[in-house]
C-alpha cells in the first residue's frame, strides 16, 4: 500500500522582504496538516473504541495467537510481491524517460523509498521523493528527468487504483457500507464506471496523442505509450491485489470473497491517505473494522489488522535499518574501497532519518508496552527472584524511556551527538525495563537491533548542538501526540472496567495493571511537559538586522586569521552575520524573497563549520526561507548533502601559485612585455599601507566614479566589493601612478599564515593604457611573491568548467549552453581566457540549494540581491 507523494507547492513568492500575511499563511500551511492528522486519529481511536468496547484484551490476544501459520507466511508473500512490483513503477519510469538503469539500483531505490514512505505517511513526498533524487541523481539523471520518473510512479499507482476500484465497485460493491440500500444497485457502480471511464479517456489519449501538453509554467508532459500505458495499469493493480492479499489470507474465514473484500480494503486505504497519519496508523485499521464487522468478531479482526501492520510495514522498516547498519560495517571492513560512492553519499543521508523513525518506534513500543496488561505465565517464575518494587519501577522507568526516545528521534534526524548518546541510555534502559517488568522478548529483540545498529553508526552524528536550541516541526509534535494520546487511549479502553479512585493512584500489587498504566501514562506525560518548557525558557533568537561595528571588527578579526579572504566582503556591512557561540567562527548571509543566500562557507575554527551551517538552516527554515550556499568549496560538500540540499556546480575559481610565477622565460612573454612597456612609459606601482589609505579615499573615489561612468554599470553587491570609504578602510590599497597621479588601484585581501592573496575592487581611469590591468596584477604577483604568500586567488568565472554531459542535469546543461552562446550578455569564455594567461589552478565552486522545484525563484532571487534589485538587473 505505498503512500506516494502528491503535488509540492511550486509558488514564488515577490522579490523583496516577505509580507507578514505571506508568512502567516505558510505557517498555518505547515500547522494545518498535522493538526488534520490529529483529528482523524482522534475520529479513529474514537471508532475503535466504539467497535471494540464488547471485546477483552485476552480475546484479541488469543485471536492473535490463533491466526495460522501459513496464512502468516502467505502474508509475508504477498508483501514481499508488492514490493516487488513496486520496483517495477521505477522500471517502467526508466523505459519512459529511455534511459536504463541497472534493476539492482532500481530495487534498492524503490525498497529504501517506499520502505520510508509508507511508514510516515504526511511526509512521504519529501521522504519518497528524496530517496530517489539522492539515488537517481547520483547515478547521473538530472532533476527533470527524476521528476517525471516520480510522477510517473504517482500516475502508475493512481492508474492501478481507479482501474481496480472501478472493476470492484462494478462487479462486487459492498452494499452494507453505512446502510446505503441503494449502493449496491447504483452509487458505487456509477463510481466505478466513472473510475474506468478516466482509464479508458488515459489509454485513449496514450494512443492518439503524439503531442506532449503543455501545464502550467509551460512544462511539457508528454503521455507514455499505449504499451507503457498498459503495463502502468497493470503493475498497479497488481500491486494493490498483492497488497490486499497480503491482508486477507490474515483474516479469519469469513463469509466475503476476495472481490468483494478488495473494494473493502480500497475505501479504507484511501481514507487511511487522506488523513496524513504516518502510515494511516489507527485510521486505516478503523474503518477496516467498520468495514468487516458484519463478517467476523471484532477481537479476531483487530489482531489480524495488526500483524499485517508488522509485516507490511514494521518488518520492512526492520530489514531497511538491517541495511543501513550493513553498508556501515561493510564500509569501515573494506575502507571504503569497495562500495559504491553513490550508494554511500545517500545512504549517509538518509541513516539519520532511519534512525530516527527506528527509534520513534521504538518509543511507541515501550508507550504501548506500559499500557497493556502484563503475560503472568511469563513472570512466574521472576515474582519469587525480584521483589514487586523493582518491578513496578521497571515498568516506570519504561514508560519514561519510552517518551524520551519519541523525545530524541527528531535530535538524531538532525545528527545531533547529545540526542545519540541518550538514545543509547535510553535503549539500554528500555531493554532492561522490557525483561524486568514482563520479560517481552519481542520489543527487547527490536530495542536490542536498534541498540547495535545505532551503535555502530556513531559517526554520523557530529553536531556538537543544544536540543532545545533546534526547531522541531509542527508535523513531528502531531506525531508525539498521537503516539502518546493513542496509548492512553488503548488504556482507558483495556481497562474501561476499572473503578477509577484517588486509592488506585497508589496501589501497587502483582496484578495491578491499571494503577500502573495510571502512573506511567502521567510519567511520560510529565516527560513532554518538562520538555516542552524548557524548549519555551530556550535563548530567544532576534530577528536578523545589519551587524554592528563590534561585530564587523570580529569579522575582520576571524577572517586574518583563515586561510580563505572572502570573509572580507562581510566588512561591506550589507549582510547579516551569525557568529558561532564561541564568537571564534561566523557565516554572512543576504536574504531576498524566501532564499536566505549565505556568501561561501563558513570562517573560522574547522570544528564549528558544520554546527554554523546547520544553524543557518535551523534560521532559514524558522523563518520559513529556503537556506541557499554560494560559491562555496569542496570542503564542506558532505556537511551540504547531509542536509539533504542539492549541490549545483556554478564555476570555477583560479589561484596563481606564486612560487612558480615569473615573468621571465616564454610562458608569460606577453605579460612581460605590457609590464617592461608601462615601466617605460613612467607608470608606477606602490603598496598603500591600511593605515595611509584614508588620505587617498577622494583620489580613488574619483577614479572608481570615472571607472563606473566609462564602463555604463552600477554597483555590484553581496558577493562583490563596492566602492565604500568604510570599507576600503580596512586594507592596503595597490595603487600605479602617473606623474603623481592615480590610474589604478585594488584593495587586497591578505589571508592568514600567508597562505593567500587576493583582491575584490580593481578600477582603473578612462585614460589609462591598455594592458593597465595585467600590469597590476603582475605587480601585486611579484609583490605577493616577495612576502611569503602562496596563492594568489583570481575569483570566480561563472558557468567555466561545466561541460556537457549527456546525464548531466538540465541546469548543469542550460548552465553550459549559456557559458558557450552567453557571449552577447556576459563575456565568460572572454573572463576565462583573460585567466588562464596567468596559468591558474581551477578549483570549483558550487551553488547548494534545495534545488528542485524551487531552484528558479532562488536563481532570480540570488541574481537581485547581487545586482541590486532584479529590476537593474533588467534595465542593465
Amino acid at each position: 500500500m505505498p503512500i506516494l507523494p502528491c503535488c509540492a507547492d511550486t509558488s514564488i513568492l515577490p522579490q523583496g522582504t516577505r509580507p507578514m500575511n505571506i508568512s502567516a499563511q505558510l505557517n498555518l500551511r505547515k500547522i494545518a496538516t498535522p493538526a488534520i492528522a490529529l483529528i482523524f486519529f482522534a475520529l479513529a481511536v474514537f471508532l475503535l473504541h466504539t467497535l471494540l468496547k464488547q471485546y477483552h484484551v485476552s480475546e484479541i490476544r488469543q485471536a492473535f495467537h490463533a491466526i495460522p501459520a501459513r496464512g502468516i507466511e502467505l502474508s509475508i508473500l504477498f508483501a514481499l510481491l508488492s514490493y516487488f512490483f513496486l520496483s517495477l513503477y521505477d522500471t517502467l519510469a526508466f523505459m519512459y524517460i529511455g534511459k536504463p538503469l541497472p534493476y539492482r539500483k532500481i530495487a534498492l531505490a524503490s525498497f529504501i523509498s517506499y520502505t520510508f514512505a509508507n511508514n510516515t505517511g504526511s511526509l512521504s513526498i519529501l521522504a519518497s521523493s528524496s530517496v530517489r533524487y539522492r539515488f537517481y541523481s547520483g547515478w547521473g539523471f538530472s532533476t527533470l528527468e527524476i521528476a517525471r520518473i516520480i510522477w510517473f510512479c504517482l500516475g502508475s499507482f493512481w492508474l492501478g487504483y481507479l482501474f481496480l476500484a472501478g472493476l470492484s465497485f462494478l462487479a462486487a460493491p459492498p452494499a452494507h457500507i453505512l446502510g446505503l440500500g441503494f449502493a449496491k444497485t447504483f452509487f458505487l457502480r456509477f463510481i466505478g464506471l466513472l473510475f474506468i471511464l478516466l482509464v479508458a479517456v488515459y489509454l485513449t489519449f496514450s494512443l492518439a496523442r503524439k503531442k506532449p501538453f503543455t501545464l502550467i509554467n509551460k512544462w511539457d508532459l508528454e503521455l507514455p505509450r499505449l504499451h507503457l500505458a498498459i503495463g502502468q495499469i497493470s503493475i498497479g493493480t497488481m500491486d494493490l491485489l498483492a497488497t490486499a492479499g497480503s491482508l486477507y489470507v490474515l483474516l479469519p474465514k469469513i463469509d466475503l470473497p476476495f472481490s468483494g473484500f478488495v473494494s473493502l480494503y480500497l475505501l479504507a486505504m484511501m481514507l487511511g491517505l487522506m488523513s496524513n497519519v504516518p502510515g494511516g496508523l489507527g485510521v486505516f485499521e478503523s474503518i477496516m473494522l467498520l468495514l468487516l464487522t458484519p463478517y467476523a468478531k471484532g477481537s479476531e479482526l483487530i489482531s489480524s489488522l495488526l500483524l499485517f501492520r508488522c509485516i507490511y510495514y514494521l518488518l520492512p522498516l526492520a530489514l531497511a535499518m538491517a541495511a543501513m547498519g550493513g553498508v556501515e560495517i561493510y564500509s569501515r571492513r573494506t575502507g571504503v574501497a569497495r562500495v559504491s560512492s553513490t550508494i554511500q553519499k545517500t545512504i549517509a543521508v538518509m541513516v539519520p532519518q532511519i534512525f530516527a523513525l527506528g527509534t520513534l518506534i521504538a518509543g511507541s513500543i515501550l508507550l504501548f508496552s506500559g499500557t497493556m496488561p502484563r503475560l503472568y505465565s511469563r513472570i512466574s517464575w521472576l515474582i519469587g527472584i525480584l521483589p514487586l518494587p523493582v518491578m513496578e519501577f521497571s515498568h516506570f522507568l519504561g514508560s519514561l524511556a519510552g517518551m524520551g526516545l519519541l523525545i530524541l528521534a527528531s535530535g538524531l534526524r538532525r545528527r545531533i551527538d547529545m540526542a545519540y548518546f541518550l538514545t543509547i541510555i535510553l535503549l539500554v534502559l528500555g531493554i532492561v525495563s522490557s525483561l524486568l517488568r514482563g520479560l517481552d522478548y519481542e520489543e527487547t529483540t527490536w530495542l536490542a537491533i536498534l541498540l547495535v545498529v545505532l551503535s555502530i553508526s556513531r559517526g554520523q552524528f557530529y553536531r556538537r548542538a543544544s536540543l532545545l536550541a533546534e526547531p522541531i516541526k509542527p508535523g513531528w509534535f502531531g506525531t508525539l501526540f498521537i503516539v502518546l494520546f493513542g496509548s492512553i487511549g488503548l488504556g482507558f479502553f483495556l481497562y474501561r472496567y476499572q473503578s477509577y479512585t484517588h486509592e488506585l493512584w497508589w496501589q501497587f500489587s502483582l496484578h495491578g495493571d491499571a494503577p500502573r498504566f495510571m502512573r506511567a501514562s502521567i510519567g511520560a506525560l510529565s516527560v513532554i511537559i518538562f520538555f516542552a518548557c524548557a524548549r519555551l525558557l530556550k535563548p530567544y533568537h532576534p530577528t536578523p538586522s545589519s551587524p554592528s561595528q563590534e561585530e564587523l571588527n570580529l569579522a575582520a578579526a576571524i577572517t586574518a586569521g583563515t586561510q580563505a579572504t572572502h570573509g572580507y566582503l562581510a566588512l561591506l556591512g550589507d549582510k547579516n552575520l551569525l557568529f558561532s557561540d564561541t564568537l571564534k567562527s561566523f557565516l554572512m548571509y543576504g536574504m531576498k524573497g524566501r532564499s536566505w543566500i549565505a556568501m561561501g562557507d563558513p570562517l573560522g575554527e574547522e570544528q564549528e563549520k558544520a554546527e554554523l551551517i546547520w544553524q543557518f538552516k535551523n534560521l532559514a527554515e524558522h523563518n520559513v526561507g529556503w537556506p541557499v550556499f554560494y560559491e562555496v568549496g569542496s570542503e564542506n560538500l558532505s556537511t551540504y548533502i547531509d542536509l539533504g540540499l542539492t549541490v549545483l556546480k556554478i564555476g570555477e575559481a583560479g589561484q596563481v601559485n606564486l612560487a612558480e610565477f615569473t615573468l621571465s622565460g616564454s610562458t608569460h612573454k606577453g605579460l612581460r612585455y605590457i609590464h617592461n612597456r608601462l615601466t617605460r612609459e613612467g607608470y608606477h606601482f606602490e603598496i598603500i599601507h591600511r593605515k595611509e589609505v584614508p588620505a587617498i579615499l577622494p583620489e580613488l573615489k574619483a577614479v572608481s566614479d570615472e571607472w563606473l561612468r566609462d564602463k555604463n554599470v552600477g554597483e555590484k553587491e553581496f558577493s562583490l566589493g563596492f566602492f565604500s570609504e568604510s570599507y576600503l578602510r580596512y586594507f592596503p590599497v595597490a595603487v600605479v601612478r602617473f606623474q603623481g597621479r592615480i590610474k589604478a588601484f585594488a584593495n587586497l585581501w591578505p589571508s592568514g599564515g600567508k597562505k593567500e592573496l587576493s583582491i575584490d575592487l580593481m578600477r582603473y581611469s578612462n585614460d589609462a593604457p591598455h594592458g593597465i590591468m595585467d600590469f597590476i596584477f603582475c605587480e601585486i604577483m611579484e609583490w605577493g611573491k616577495t612576502q611569503g604568500y602562496q596563492w594568489f586567488s583570481l575569483g570566480m568565472v561563472p558557468l567555466a568548467g561545466l561541460e556537457p554531459e549527456k546525464a548531466a542535469s538540465m541546469w548543469h546543461n542550460i548552465g553550459t549552453f549559456i557559458y558557450r552562446h552567453g557571449e552577447h550578455f556576459y563575456n565568460f569564455k572572454g573572463l576565462r581566457s583573460y585567466k588562464d594567461k596567468f596559468n591558474p589552478v581551477w578549483q570549483p565552486r558550487y551553488l547548494v540549494s534545495p534545488g528542485g522545484l524551487h531552484l528558479p525563484a532562488i536563481l532570480s532571487n540570488l541574481t537581485a540581491l547581487i545586482g541590486g534589485g532584479l529590476k537593474k538587473v533588467i534595465t542593465r
